[in-house]
């Protein structure tokens, strides 16, 4: 269902079924003007629509061999250098990269060396996208592995584990040199990386943050503010958080190195709209603080957040 808002009140401009349920969408990789949908579903297939021809899409192939679990755009939307591309993950542990003007097969693919041991990619996300050669993808999986891939060099440029499945993961901007990555969890939490300096053997600086008291589904950070970012909640709540940079972002260990100092977070308002999970959310790039979040309840929620220029 495509809506439209009119007046305050949400209207339905496109009703359409298809033959298998959706997991999950993205406009990312579309241009400002086409507004292409991309969207993962149930049987592992990617597709793209224009949404105002519906039927049929304009671009599909089978991705996964099993469900799709998660997918992110770049390039398009006036965000981001390079081209537009598609980051898909799945069940069968695999992430994908797909170019739209190339057909089914994948301009990079990351897959596990066995496939009975794979783990399930619950999330991806694109990042580093600050000229037209760097770029890389960041994987969340559901042991709790994070695997930063370099799509420039095609080689896995950090990973670590945060000891539970990752439920979300998103960079406080796509087109900027790597800045802070934020990992929301099961059982209650999420970590916040500092992405600017990285140490040979302690990796990134992070923090953990307890929230929601329950699994923290999705977290998104403001287009209009960086260090403002959304999570929503296994109790239904939605909490609104600030980052604070340290005094000092890099400090030199005892041998030397360069190590990152993360900063802190802090709440700066909770709201509970339902007794269901909130398991999706977006900030609108054009009106600072509009928001739309969907909840297991099968409501669609259009919300507006003030002051977000005091903060």
């Amino acid at each position: 269902q495509v809506y439209s808002l009119n007046k305050g009140q949400l209207e339905v401009v496109l009703d359409t079924e298809k033959q298998h349920a959706f997991k999950c969408g993205t406009f990312g990789a579309s241009s400002l003007e086409e507004r292409h949908f991309a969207t993962g579903d149930y049987e592992g297939r990617m597709a793209i629509w224009n949404l105002e021809h519906p039927d049929l899409p304009i671009y599909s192939v089978k991705a996964h061999t099993s469900m799709l679990n998660a997918i992110d755009g770049c390039g398009g939307l006036g965000v981001g250098y390079g081209a537009p591309e598609i980051a898909t993950g799945g069940r069968d542990g695999a992430v994908k990269i797909w170019d739209p003007r190339q057909k089914d097969e994948p301009v990079a693919s990351l897959e596990p060396k066995d496939a009975e041991t794979a783990r399930d990619c619950w999330s991806v996300a694109f990042g580093n996208s600050f000229n037209n050669e760097e770029r890389c993808v960041v994987a969340g999986y559901d042991n709790g592995d994070v695997k930063m891939y370099d799509l420039r060099t095609n080689q896995i440029q950090w990973e670590t584990n945060v000891k539970n499945g990752i439920c979300s993961i998103d960079f406080d901007r796509k087109d900027i040199q790597m800045n802070k990555l934020v990992c929301t969890t099961l059982e209650s939490q999420f970590k916040l990386f500092d992405l600017r300096t990285y140490h040979p053997k302690e990796g990134f600086e992070h923090l953990t943050e307890k929230a929601h008291k329950s699994t923290v589904w999705v977290t998104k950070h403001l287009p209009q503010n960086r260090e403002v970012f959304m999570t929503g909640g296994g109790n239904g709540s939605i909490n609104l958080y600030k980052y604070s940079y340290p005094a000092q972002r890099v400090i030199k260990d005892p041998e030397g190195m360069e190590k990152g100092v993360v900063g802190t977070v802090e709440l700066l308002n909770s709201r509970t709209f339902s007794t269901q999970p909130i398991n999706s959310f977006d900030w609108s790039t054009e009106k600072e603080g509009l928001c739309v979040f969907g909840s297991y309840d099968q409501s669609v929620r259009v919300g507006i957040v003030t002051k977000l220029n005091k903060v």
